[in-house]
Order: C-alpha cells, then structure tokens, then sequence
C-alpha cells in the first residue's frame, strides 16, 4: 500500500508545530535573519534613494556647470587669471551665463573683539552679482547684492559661515578688513559650489574700494549649453588666459557629486557584506534551533515513522519549518529594511527608493539560507529509526 502523500496544507501544519510550541525561541532564532536581511535591505535602499537625491539635485541645478580657476606656474608658484578672463569667456558662444568670485587677504569675524587668529577658516570673497544665477545658489534669508548694496560695505554670507560667526539674522554687522559690514542675506547650501557655504561674500566694487582687492577672479563659474559643455570645456583654458592655457584648471562640479557617490557605493559594498555575515550567523542559529528541536522531539519522529509516515514526509516537516523559520525572519527582516530606509529618507528631505529586486532578493536570500540550515537535520531525522526514536535522547 502507498503511503498517502501530504498536501500543502498538511505540510504546513505540521511544519509550524515546533514554531507553535516553542514562540520564544522562534522570535530569537528568526531574529538573526531579519537583523541580516533588513541591515542588506537598507543599505541597499539608502543607498538608492541617495542615487535619487543625486539625480533630482542634478536635474534642478543641471550638469552644465564648469569652473575655472588658476593653476600653477611651469615654476611650481601660484598662477593668476587676467582680470579680462570673465569678459573673454562670456564670449564663448554657448556660454549662457558667468559669474566669477576673487579671494580676498582679509577675515572676518563676529565683533572687533575677537582675537585675530580665530578666524573659523572663513574665507573672503569679491563676487560678482551674476554668481548667484550662475551656480543655482538660493538665498535662505534677506537678498543677494543689488547695484546699490554692492557698493557699499555689506556682505552675504554662506551657510556654513553664518552658523559660524552666529550670526542668526540678517540686519547684523560683521568686523571685515577692519570695517563694518552689514550682513544683508544668509545663502542656502550650494551644491555644485561648496566653497561658498563657509565664505563670506562682498559685492565686487565694494571689495576693491574698502579691502583692497586687485580684481583677479580666482574662481569662474560658467553656465552652457547642455549640448555644448565638453566643447566649451576644451577651449575655456585658451579663452581665460590665452598666454598660458596650460595654467588654468578647469574641471566640472557635477564630477565631483558623482564620484563623492561612488565613493558611498564603495562603503555600501562593505556593509552588504557585514549584513551577508549577520545572515548567515542567521542560518546557523536556524541550523542550531532545528538540531535541538530534533533532539527534543525524538518521540514525535518515532510515533509518526511507527504510524506509517516514509522517510521523505519526516524531511519535508522539518525542512518546512526551517523555511517557514527563516520567512518569518524574511518579512520581518525586509519590512524592518523598508521602514528604516523610509525613516532615514524623511529625516534627509530624500525621496524613498526600495527597489523590489532587493525585497525579492532579500525573500530570496531567506528561502537559501532556510534550505540550507534545515535540510541536514531534515535528513538526519528522517534517518532516525523508530524503535531509537521512541526509546528517547
């Protein structure tokens, strides 16, 4: 006579046996696969939801933004651009907009009273009133220069340097090149030009009459054609200084963004594996709690090999439960990943991305490691005797 064969339904039940007699354990054994898939789930998703923060930020500041500033001379020393440089480049035909900054050998600081030496690395710089456009900066408080305060002692300052010389408002003044400037607007971070976040910004008119600035620029930001940035960027160096093109460094902000991203690739590819290593620490703890479980239900396994049930139903209840074990850590495991990925999206401003071949993956990578750990005792206890099996550990 045949044995009659389980349905899906039966292997089920009684593959969830164990977990239902024994949820303490369970909750702890499935806790190491849902620390391992939801540690690879987040990594993976924050990591891609910075990917789209990346792209949204460039598509909204745009990756036709160049710079030039000087290089070094054949003798090794500090080069200059030409105070033409800015006009000459503005000539450059689809060159859409330019904006230049120049450094200043001055500091600045909250009051008169403050030590000479603690400038906060401030630096100062002339700008010109096209930079604002130019390099898609937003101003968070007060405004940008006008043709009137560009004139006159008045600064802008970037984020980073208002926070430093806690300046919490615009209306306040600031000591600069001993003098007075008034604070008339606060920038929002600039992206695609981090430098202004810690400078101090004079109108360019301004700086020449009350800091002595020599009108250089040290820095040109220069807005193109999308269609035309790797032609502009190959004839800039000849347009800013012609007598020494080989003297000006010109290089693409955006670069810069994405290889700052594929450098968080590279750590993420660390931390996919310390979430690889916590899963598998995962399996063993499944492979352990299925060996005890055996142990402890020697009786259980001789009763049913008495009652007629073949060796192949003993493996598929034990390697059922061994998979319905590592699920339950699965799922909770990739809806742990998925809400910290949410969590850590909204705390960043970032939209959230969970790609679905990761939560597959993820599901996936549980169903492995579940077959793997229960399949050796699955065997082993299907290989158990009855009359062994009934006479106890």
């Amino acid at each position: 006579m045949r044995p009659g064969r389980l349905s899906p339904a039966d292997i089920a039940r009684v593959g969830s046996v164990g977990l239902r007699t024994h949820p303490l354990r369970v909750a702890l054994t499935a806790l190491g696969v849902t620390i391992g898939i939801a540690a690879m789930l987040a990594v993976v998703g924050i990591s891609t939801s910075s990917r789209a923060e990346l792209d949204r930020t460039l598509d909204r500041l745009g990756t036709n933004l160049l710079t030039v500033a000087p290089g070094k001379t054949l003798a090794g020393e500090r080069a200059v651009l030409p105070e033409q440089s800015v006009g000459m480049i503005a000539r450059i035909g689809p060159v859409e907009s330019v904006g230049a900054t120049g450094a200043v050998d001055q500091a600045v600081y909250r009051n008169d009273r403050v030590p000479p030496g603690q400038t906060g690395s401030i630096s100062v710089l002339a700008a010109q009133p096209e930079l604002l456009d130019t390099v898609g900066a937003t101003v968070s408080s007060g405004s940008w220069f006008t043709a009137a305060t560009a004139e006159y002692p008045t600064v802008v300052l970037g984020t980073t340097a208002a926070r430093r010389l806690d300046v919490p408002r615009v209306g306040l003044r600031v000591w600069l090149g001993g003098e007075w400037f008034t604070v008339v607007g606060v920038l929002a971070p600039v992206p695609l030009a981090e430098e202004l976040d810690s400078a101090a910004l004079v109108g360019w008119p301004a700086a020449r009459t009350y800091l002595r600035f020599d009108g250089r620029p040290t820095r040109v930001y220069v807005r193109t054609a999308e269609s035309h940035v790797e032609a502009v960027g190959a004839v800039l160096g000849r347009t800013a200084n012609p007598s020494a093109p080989e003297e000006v460094v010109v290089s693409r902000p955006s670069d810069a963004l994405a290889a700052r991203q594929a450098t968080d690739t590279a750590l993420n590819g660390l931390l996919l594996g310390l979430g690889a290593v916590a899963l598998l620490v995962g399996g063993v703890g499944i492979a352990n709690t299925m060996v005890i479980s055996i142990l402890q239900r020697r009786a259980e396994v001789g009763l049913r090999r008495a009652l007629g049930a073949t060796r192949g139903q003993i493996r598929v209840q034990f390697l059922a439960e061994a998979l319905l074990l590592s699920a339950l850590g699965g799922v909770g495991g990739t809806l742990l990943g998925a809400g910290i990925t949410a969590l850590y999206a909204y705390s960043q401003e970032w939209p959230t991305v969970v790609p679905a071949w990761a939560m597959v993956g993820g599901l996936g990578a549980t169903v492995l490691v579940g077959t793997g750990a229960g399949l050796l005792p699955a065997i082993r206890a299907s290989r158990l005797p009855p009359t062994v099996a009934l006479a106890g550990p």
